[in-house]
This record gives structure tokens, sequence and C-alpha cells, in this order.
């Protein structure tokens, strides 16, 4: 048997893909490793691929055997299902779970079918097991539009005048309840992670760029104008002689009369605020997502003072690999227009 990282089985696509790889020149271990296949299996492919003319030579022989339950339930159909909301079949909540789609199924096909089916099927149609983004219901499209009209060719065009930086800027709560991510165990034997119990966390401030430069300050109280100010003025400090054009979300801080009052006095800094419920337009959300759900996961700090400790080194190991900024960075989909 033929297994991949995508699923299974491999399939005819990968199969192609993959001898397309080799025939342009990439290296036989390389592309093995990224379809997760033994190198004899390439070979294999390949050989079958010039053996019999084309791709031809990569359709899986028919084999006797139990025939394929479901056949018309393809990567179509999958996803005619799984890219619809949940609701649309009568739950509460949009999200899918494999006990919902397999009763979907079921229902719409008159047949019987595992779970464990629903699996392979899912892994063979290229659909993964997501968290999705927060979209907040008070978002207002129209608004959005407009600010990608008005404002973002403004700061394209300042940006551009001043020859200036770009940063992104936002705030997070780091906290002392952990997030825990997952790890193997025996099937009905949940495993424990010991963490403190105390509430409280940190309150962190940072901005980023998309040359992979990440800016932070951490506090032990809650982020207000004075802490902003001060992370703009350390913006400044850190590039004496450069414009900067620093990109917010509109959290009161960011916009007091005593926050603006102060933009207003320095020349080299050019403000401009992102519509109202856009997280999503912030690359900055990403550094503070990587570090609670990456750096941070199932951390061990019991008290807030471990826990800034062990915040600031991780971010300054951030701070240090431009690479990985530049990947947060540029995983935010409105990077790409300023890039």
């Amino acid at each position: 048997m033929e297994a991949t990282s995508q699923g299974r089985y491999s399939t005819f696509d990968i199969r192609v893909r993959a001898v397309e790889a080799v025939s342009r020149g990439l290296p036989v271990g390389d592309v093995a490793d990224a379809y997760g296949i033994h190198r004899a299996t390439l070979f294999r492919w390949t050989s079958r691929y010039y053996d019999l003319n084309g791709f031809a030579g990569l359709k899986r022989k028919e084999v006797s055997g139990r025939p394929r339950l479901l056949e018309d339930l393809d990567k179509e159909a999958l996803w005619n299902i799984v890219l619809k909301p949940a609701t649309d079949f009568g739950y509460e909540t949009d999200l899918w779970t494999i006990g919902r789609l397999h009763r979907v199924v079921q229902e719409q096909y008159h047949t019987t079918i595992s779970h464990d089916t629903i699996w392979r099927r899912l892994r063979e149609a290229g659909l993964t097991y997501q968290k999705p983004e927060r979209q907040y219901f008070e978002m207002d499209e129209d608004i959005r539009e407009e600010w990608m009209r008005t404002e973002a060719p403004q700061i394209r065009k300042t940006v551009n005048k001043y020859r200036a930086l770009l940063y992104f800027q936002d705030e997070a709560n780091v906290s002392l309840t952990a997030f825990l991510g997952k790890t193997w165990s025996p099937r009905g034997l949940t495993p424990r992670q010991k963490v403190t119990g105390k509430r409280g966390g940190v309150a962190a401030i940072s901005a980023i760029n998309g040359r992979g430069r990440l800016l932070f300050k951490l506090h032990e109280k809650r982020i207000c104008s004075e802490e902003v100010i001060a992370f703009l003025g350390q913006m400044l400090s850190h590039h004496r002689r450069r414009h900067l054009v620093v990109v917010m979300d509109q959290a009161p801080p960011h916009t007091s009369q005593k926050t603006m009052g102060y933009i207003e006095t320095q020349a080299r800094l050019h403000v401009f605020h992102l519509p109202k419920y856009s997280p999503d337009w912030n690359p900055d959300e990403k550094v503070w997502n990587h570090l609670k759900h990456q750096e941070l996961k199932g951390h061990q700090a019991k008290t807030k003072a471990e826990l800034k400790d062990m915040a600031q080194r991780k971010l300054e190991t951030m701070s240090s690999d431009p690479s990985l900024l530049r990947g947060i960075f540029f995983r935010c989909c409105v990077a790409e227009l300023f890039g």
C-alpha cells in the first residue's frame, strides 16, 4: 500500500504531481519527503510513467476485493456539504464534526457507513480539521470595502512619500491559564497536564513589519493611552532617522485625545486605523496567536513574574528569527497589499 501524508492511500493527483516534480529536475529524496512517501514508491511511479507513455501509467490498477462504499461520495460531493454551514442541515451552530457529517451522509445516501470511512474520505478530499478564525457579527463589509478603496492606498502613498517603515501594532493579554495542545495517549485514558489555578496574566504590546522585525513591551497592568504613547515613542527611538507608518485598530487607547494629541506632535509618525472589528486584517494578531498557541503552549508558569519572564524570553527568540516573523506577517490576508 502506498501511504501518503494526505491520507491512507495516494490519490492519482498526488502521483501526477510527484512525478511532475521529479521530471522538472527536483531531487527524488526532496519530493518523496514533501509528499510523505518512500523513495522506492516514487521510483516505481516514475518508472510506470515512462514505461507506459504518460500519466495513464499512474492510475491505480483494478483489484479484486470488497467494492468501495459510496462511490458517489467523492471530493466534490464532500465539499458541497462541508463548505455549507451545518445550520443548513438543521444544527444549531455552523461547525462540522465527524458525528454531524456522518449523520448527514447516511441520510442523504440512504446507507450505513462507518465513522472511519468518513475520516478517510475527508482526508482524500483534502479537507482538514481546523479551528476557524473569529468573524464578528458587528463587522461591516461596506466599511471594510471603503477602507480598502480609500485608506489602503493612502497608507501605501505615505510609505512611498517618506520612504517610511510600515508596522502593524496590537495588544494582547498573556494568561496564566495556559493553552493546552494535544498529545498521544491510550484510547479512553485522557492525559493530564498540571497548570496553575491562579488567575491573571501579563499585558503585552507589539508591532511587526514585513521585513521580519518585531518590537514589543510587556506590562503588569492594563494597557492604556500612556502605555501606547510610550510604545510609539519606543518605536521612534528605535528608528531615529526613519519615518514610521503605524497601522492599529480603533481600541480606546489608540484613539483617545491623549494618544491622538501625541501623534500630532511627532513629525515622523503617521498613524492609520483599521476598520472596526477587523482583527483578521492585523498581522500583529498572528504574533500573539503564535506566542500563546505555540511558544507558550502548556507553559508551567505559576506566578505573573514567571510568566512575564517566560514571555519575554519567547518574544526575544521570535524577534531574532526574521524568517518566522515574515511568515507570520504575510499569513495575514491584507499583508500582500503592503509587502
